[in-house]
């Protein structure tokens, strides 16, 4: 692998890039995060924010939520929303 140059080494650097043209100007941008409370690797695909929203996603206590159903009243035959589709 000597001299040959891996390109996803650059995915994140990209990403964090492009959040400066598609985010508002006072969005919190990922290469501007303080960091973690507890000092983690750094993923060369993701940003930060995206490893908290894959962590959030693929909790059991996410998907728990599967199970609960939205409170409401609806006439017969509507379609029933679950609180991880309201989500």
């Amino acid at each position: 692998m000597g001299d040959v140059v891996r390109q996803d080494l650059f995915i994140r650097d990209e990403l964090e890039k492009r959040e400066y043209s598609i985010l508002h100007r006072k969005a919190q941008k990922a290469d501007q995060s303080r960091g973690r409370l507890y000092p983690e690797e750094e993923c060369p695909l993701r940003t930060c924010y995206q490893r908290d929203r894959d962590r959030i996603v693929h909790s059991k206590a996410f998907r728990r939520l599967k199970h609960k159903t939205q409170v409401f009243l609806a006439p017969t035959g509507d379609h029933y929303r679950t609180r991880l589709t309201h989500t």
